[in-house]
């Protein structure tokens, strides 16, 4: 499930740095709904691995860690639609597909072990409609 995450957050960098790179307006208010889903993303790990007997502190830390793919992918990503912008849509496509793939092959599979089927498809729409709700928003 760490896994999973972190190769969740690599889609989200890549997303974040191609709007910044590309200018596009709503660059910031994506960066911040996605910065605000990655608290509860970095808690989920840091609670996984503290259930599964790791101390508290490397537990956290692990946590934090896993979302530091996301400013990596970012910058690479900013920086190769700033060197062509004919890479912007090719960029954007990329993101969206890969963050499709993450979502699709490794959370919602996970999230339905163990018999929690119903909580996590239901847990899947609340969020989806925050980020609608804060997409809106924050525009």
């Amino acid at each position: 499930f760490v896994v999973a995450i972190v190769a969740h957050n690599i889609p989200e960098g890549m997303a974040v740095g191609v709007a910044a790179g590309a200018g596009l307006e709503g660059a910031d208010s994506l960066a911040l709904g996605i910065a605000l889903q990655d608290v509860p993303e970095g808690l989920i790990v840091a609670l996984l691995l503290a259930g599964v007997g790791m101390s508290r502190r490397k537990a956290l830390l692990i946590g934090a860690a896993s979302g530091l793919v996301e400013p990596v992918f970012a910058v690479l990503c900013a920086w190769l639609v700033g060197v062509s912008a004919q890479l912007l849509p090719w960029g954007l496509a990329l993101a969206a597909g890969a963050m499709l793939f993450a979502v699709a092959h490794e959370i919602i599979p996970e999230s339905h072990r163990n018999g929690h089927s119903t909580e996590a498809s239901l847990a899947l729409a609340v969020g989806f409609c925050l980020m609608m709700v804060l997409d809106t928003a924050l525009v």
